[in-house]
């Protein structure tokens, strides 16, 4: 039996039966029926509830008159998403703020939940990255598309047409590469964060891993704002007409 967090235990007791059978749909079966839900996707759950919960706060809050701190805090967020997308993407920026917002909280809170006691940290493990930059692949993929129909794959065949035959490959290759910059990147730096922080806490008291704790802080906000910033200049390549 795998070692469980609170939250792993909460989860697997109440909704094992339907981690299970969804399981089942797709016929991959557990080593432990009885905790299907590992640590990592415990705490994936986590960070989503507490998205949804702050989308709610803030949409249930909502005023012009008298703004609670919920929304100075959205407010703060979304025009931070909102001033990149527009100096990197520039006209038509609005459209793609949502889904790079989502995803740069997302990505946030996945890196500072494992500073509360009984929590991991998910992007400290390869698969959740991965995830995250296999899904930002797609979209700005099908984004480009949307963008030029056709004409998008003309950012593969470079601007001469008798040297398309090399640039298809090159290019392609170089898309596929994004996916693993996005993920080793965000990986390594939450990974190496994490050890870090078990080793001093391994050799001396709590008080004196305080800094590194708050280095630990730094390095989720910066790559937080490293995968945002990455994702709306993948954006910008892809919807530009400029190809």
């Amino acid at each position: 039996m795998p070692v469980q967090l609170p939250f792993t235990a909460f989860l697997n007791h109440y909704f094992a039966g339907v981690a299970n059978a969804v399981l089942a749909l797709f016929h991959v079966h557990v080593k432990y029926p009885q905790a299907p839900i590992d640590n990592i996707f415990a705490m994936e759950i986590a960070v989503a509830l507490v998205l949804l919960l702050f989308f709610a706060a803030v949409r249930m809050t909502l005023s012009v008159e008298k703004p609670t701190a919920v929304q100075h805090v959205a407010e703060m967020l979304h025009g931070l998403v909102s001033d990149q997308a527009e100096s990197i993407i520039g006209h038509g920026y609005e459209r793609f703020v949502p889904y790079v917002t989502v995803v740069f909280i997302f990505i946030l809170l996945c890196n500072v939940i494992g500073l509360i006691p009984g929590f991991i940290t998910p992007t400290g493990k390869p698969w959740v990255p991965l995830g995250l930059a296999a899904l930002t692949f797609l979209y700005y993929q099908y984004q480009g598309i949307r963008a030029n129909g056709f004409g998008y794959i003309k950012q593969f065949l470079g601007p001469i047409w008798w040297i398309a035959p090399l640039m298809l490959p090159i290019e392609i290759i170089s898309h596929l590469a994004r996916v693993l910059s996005l993920t080793v990147r965000l990986y390594a730096n939450m990974f190496a964060s994490d050890m870090v922080i078990l080793v001093f806490f391994s050799l001396i008291p709590i008080l004196g891993s305080v800094p590194f704790l708050a280095l630990h802080l730094g390095v989720s906000i910066i790559q937080a704002v490293v995968f945002m910033l990455l994702t709306l200049i993948y954006l910008s390549q892809a919807v530009s007409h400029e190809h």
